[in-house]
């Protein structure tokens, strides 16, 4: 089950994430920073550890394959731990209404009212929080992680989604 407990050791976390260049398309500025943010923040404070695994630290690489999303998990070494494929048909509605809405709030930042930017705001933390739940659901008994760790995986996810 994924937990949710703050588990931050040493061995139950990522050192490093990557991202599949051939999985990623060009992408705004905005875009490109939310995934620079993403992976520095995932580094400095994360809990992720296969389920069943000790033997970490971990490096990550995310990668789209087909119609799956590809978690390839190795130790900091570099040997394989282990490779979870998930099914992307979970993920399609909630990333499309994610981008429609970051589509409208990065207009709204510059130049609508405030009470404007603040109600796309929190609709784009809600869709957001929606599919870093569905992510926790994914990974269920495969890895545990917490739910800030799962935002941060969910916003690089949606970066793989981004074909420009």
């Amino acid at each position: 089950m994924a937990r949710d407990d703050g588990d931050k050791s040493k061995t139950g976390r990522l050192t490093a994430v990557t991202l599949d260049e051939s999985s990623i398309g060009r992408a705004s500025r905005d875009i490109e920073h939310e995934r620079a943010v993403a992976i520095y923040d995932l580094i400095e404070d994360n809990s992720f550890r296969p389920t069943g695994h000790g033997g970490g630290p971990y490096v990550l690489n995310l990668a789209i394959d087909g119609s799956r999303l590809v978690f390839d998990i190795r130790r900091a070494d570099g040997k394989p731990v282990i490779a979870h494929l998930l099914s992307l048909a979970p993920f399609r509605r909630i990333v499309k209404d994610y981008f429609t809405v970051c589509d409208s709030y990065y207009a709204a930042i510059r130049g609508a009212a405030p009470d404007r930017i603040e109600a796309l705001d929190m609709a784009r933390r809600s869709l957001h929080d929606e599919g870093s739940r569905i992510l926790m659901e994914r990974l269920e008994r495969k890895v545990d992680l917490d739910f800030d760790t799962a935002r941060r995986l969910f916003t690089l996810v949606t970066v793989l989604h981004w074909k420009g």
